[in-house]
């Protein structure tokens, strides 16, 4: 239940607002061509999407691209109240401010992904930034459109420099060219990433569990032996064709350990990657 909601508008669309809850609460977002930086001043929230559930603890955010719908976020505990700050990002109003280009974040990215949200953990310059937004919605009179594009500006600027930056360029970008791609299309182009299963999962939008049955469905395969037996082919094939080091082509073929490497080569082709390379390369 809503028991206080204040907001301030941008070009006469919301632009922050400031909302205070008492559990129960559910909210589920509409279809719309925008996207939402939640920032938990209090309490906590449940992000639910398909069958994904994320707890969003106090000063903590979400970001969320509101272009596909289902998502919602809740609370059930009926001793906790919450207080939530909605920063939102519709993409005219940055075009408008962006006038000549649009930042890197905003720009898509070179990675395939649907992923249509993402837990920030926020860093002291955030932390400030909200601090910031209250002392405006405790003092209205001050506020002008001058102001209020700094700092959508300053948002901005400051959510290219977390550490979830990549990801969430790779939600904001949908606002500005919101292809879809097919599963197969993020498995093919991630099979040799430095990801996981988790990971993967995200990219396609799905939980995990959901992921590994569609996964099955498409390839007749777990994704863990299927994503190591590509990873392995790939190896074997650079290790003819590349002076590179064997460790080098571990990395680039998604292995982040030398020696897991080794042993499922190893375990594969029934000889060393250094054999592997010195027996062909004799026989020619």
């Amino acid at each position: 239940m809503v028991t206080d909601y204040k907001k301030i508008d941008l070009f006469g669309k919301t632009f922050i607002q400031k909302i205070d809850l008492k559990s129960p609460f559910e909210f589920a977002f509409p279809v719309a061509e925008q996207a939402c930086f939640l920032y938990m001043l209090s309490g906590g929230m449940q992000y639910q999407y398909d069958d994904i559930s994320i707890n969003i603890p106090a000063r903590h955010s979400l970001l969320l691209n509101c272009i596909s719908s289902g998502k919602q976020i809740h609370h059930s505990d009926a001793n906790t109240n919450g207080e939530i700050v909605i920063v939102t990002f519709h993409p005219d109003i940055l075009k408008k401010i962006y006038e000549r280009e649009l930042p890197l974040l905003l720009q898509p990215g070179h990675k395939e992904t649907n992923q249509s949200g993402g837990k920030i953990n926020n860093d002291f310059l955030i932390h400030k930034y909200i601090e910031g937004l209250l002392f405006y919605f405790e003092n209205p009179s001050l506020v002008n459109d001058e102001i209020l594009i700094l700092k959508l500006k300053e948002i901005i600027l400051l959510l290219s420099q977390t550490q979830e930056a990549e990801t969430i360029q790779a939600i904001l970008s949908q606002l500005f060219s919101p292809t879809s791609y097919t599963f197969k299309q993020i498995i093919e182009a991630n099979l040799f990433s430095q990801v996981n299963i988790e990971e993967l999962a995200q990219k396609t939008n799905l939980s995990v569990s959901s992921f590994k049955r569609e996964f099955k469905k498409l390839y007749d395969n777990s994704p863990a032996s299927y994503i190591k037996m590509k990873r392995l082919e790939r190896a074997a094939e650079l290790l003819l064709i590349s002076d590179e080091r064997i460790s080098n082509i571990a990395f680039d073929c998604g292995f982040n350990d030398l020696a897991n490497f080794t042993k499922s080569f190893h375990d594969r082709y029934n000889t060393s990657p250094t054999n592997y390379r010195s027996k062909v390369n004799k026989e020619d």
